[in-house]
């Protein structure tokens, strides 16, 4: 389980919300106070969503499926490529490709276009085209990984979205919302928190609250990754101890027919 410290927060800014006269109504049972025309959140409740959050994603984890990174914004993007990469999730910080979770395929097809370019360079085909198709095919692999290089292993749709600002990204909460994938965010005061399944009140814009409920979320996933392998190994143990045994059983026999 996550160990939120509320100071942390704190120090971190995670209390600031928007200016008052831009906030959501919604995202009243959520804010503690108003200071200097500016909403500022309750921290004790952003420490019980970030648990709740937290437990669930680390479930998710567990179950094997992926979690879908999705974070434009200026001051989140490095964050989230670097928390996302140090878990093995696919994240979205370019444009939002849309129908990335609707049209799935399509988007499937576009990355196997990348595999198949990388091939063309390894079996030599690149090597055969003139100077202008070369140019054209290189131009097209970098936009291609620009935008989509960070889903290449994302082979299914994912079990779960993690936004950060619903507002800016409601394009993949809509699509999210039309397949049924459960939606995990940042939700910040001038944001409607209906439209995601977990909330973290938080503030999102600034860098150093984002890192911070960052970490917590992906720890909690690290652990259920973690806790997922010992699984397989203690299963796979299981599983293998009969033969164990057997192989056990043969050699003292062996050793007894020798005496």
């Amino acid at each position: 389980m996550a160990n939120v410290n509320i100071q942390e927060l704190l120090d971190s800014g995670v209390h600031f919300g928007h200016l008052t006269r831009k906030w959501d109504p919604n995202m009243a049972p959520y804010i503690y106070t108003e200071r200097n025309g500016v909403h500022i959140i309750d921290l004790y409740k952003t420490a019980a969503k970030i648990e709740e959050t937290s437990e669930a994603l680390k479930k998710i984890a567990n179950s094997g499926r992926k979690i879908l990174f999705v974070a434009t914004k200026k001051q989140a993007k490095d964050i989230v490529a670097e928390k996302a990469k140090a878990v093995n999730m696919p994240y979205i910080t370019e444009r939002w490709p849309g129908g990335m979770l609707t049209n799935f395929v399509t988007i499937r097809k576009a990355v196997k276009k990348m595999a198949s370019i990388d091939r063309m360079k390894t079996d030599g085909s690149f090597d055969a085209l003139s100077k202008r198709e070369k140019l054209q095919i290189n131009r097209q692999r970098e936009k291609l990984e620009k935008n989509l290089g960070s889903i290449s292993d994302m082979t299914r749709l994912p079990g779960a979205l993690f936004v950060i600002d619903i507002k800016k990204e409601h394009i993949a909460v809509a699509e999210a919302q039309k397949l049924n994938i459960p939606i995990f965010a940042m939700v910040d005061t001038n944001s409607d928190p209906r439209q995601v399944d977990f909330v973290i009140p938080a503030n999102d814009d600034a860098s150093k609250s984002i890192d911070k409920v960052l970490g917590f979320v992906t720890d909690a996933i690290a652990e259920g990754l973690s806790d997922r392998k010992a699984d397989k190994e203690k299963a796979k143990d299981v599983k293998e101890a009969p033969k164990k045994e057997e192989a056990k059983a043969e050699v003292a026999e062996t050793t007894e027919e020798k005496k």
